[in-house]
C-alpha cells in the first residue's frame, strides 16, 4: 500500500513520501499563484480549476486560500468561501450544494497520534526528518452557512441546512437543520426546513 493509499484510507502514513510531497508542492504553488492574481484576471478561474479539479459549478473562493492537495476537496454547486479559507485535505473533504463559508475558516482533516511513540519525529537513512500522521474525512451537507472563524476537525459530519456560529470549533457531528455554536460546538436549537 502506498503512502497516499494509506493517507486516504485513514491509516498512519508518512506525509514526506515523494508522491505526496510533489502534489503538496504543486498545490501550494497554485495557491500562491491564485492568491496573487487579481480578481478581475480571467486566468484566476483556470488556476482555481487546476488546484481544485472537483470544485462544483459556480464555485468561488475569494482568496487568499490555502490547500494541502486540492484534489481531495469536493464540492457541489454554488460553493463560496470568503477571505483566508484553509482546507487541509489529507482525507476527502466533501461539501454539498449551496454551502457558504465566512472569512478565516479552516477545514482540517489531519490528525496526529495520541501515542507519543507514534508521534515522534523519525529520520530517513539520509537524515531527513518525518513524522507519521493520519487523516479523517469531513462531510458537510447542502445549504449550510459556516460563519466567520470556524474550525472543522477531521472525522466530523455536518448535516444539511445547518448554521454554524462564528468562532466555533466543531469536534463532533452536527445533525441536519441545527443552529450550532461554541468551543466545542454544540447544538443550540433546531432550524425548521
Amino acid at each position: 500500500m502506498t503512502e497516499k493509499e494509506k493517507m486516504l484510507a485513514g491509516r498512519l502514513y508518512d506525509p514526506s513520501a515523494p508522491e505526496l510531497s510533489k502534489r503538496r508542492e504543486t498545490a501550494h504553488a497554485l495557491c500562491l499563484k491564485y492568491n496573487s492574481t487579481a480578481e478581475t484576471d480571467s486566468s484566476r478561474a483556470e488556476i482555481l480549476r487546476e488546484l481544485l479539479p472537483h470544485l462544483g459549478k459556480r464555485g468561488y473562493i475569494q482568496g487568499p486560500a490555502y490547500f494541502d492537495y486540492g484534489e481531495n476537496f469536493v464540492t457541489g454547486e454554488n460553493f463560496y468561501a470568503n477571505f483566508n479559507f484553509t482546507a487541509l485535505d489529507c482525507a476527502e473533504i466533501k461539501i454539498g450544494d449551496n454551502v457558504f463559508f465566512g472569512p478565516n475558516c479552516s477545514v482540517v482533516t489531519p490528525v496526529h497520534p495520541l501515542d507519543p511513540n507514534e508521534r515522534r519525529i523519525r529520520f530517513k537513512p539520509d537524515g531527513t526528518p518525518y513524522d507519521l500522521e493520519y487523516a479523517k474525512p469531513i462531510t458537510i451537507g447542502d445549504d449550510c452557512w459556516i460563519a466567520t472563524g470556524v474550525t472543522i476537525i477531521g472525522g466530523v459530519t455536518i448535516g444539511s441546512g445547518c448554521v454554524i456560529g462564528a468562532g466555533s470549533v466543531i469536534t463532533r457531528d452536527i445533525p441536519a437543520y441545527s443552529l450550532a455554536a461554541g468551543n466545542p460546538c454544540r447544538v443550540i436549537k433546531k432550524i425548521r426546513n
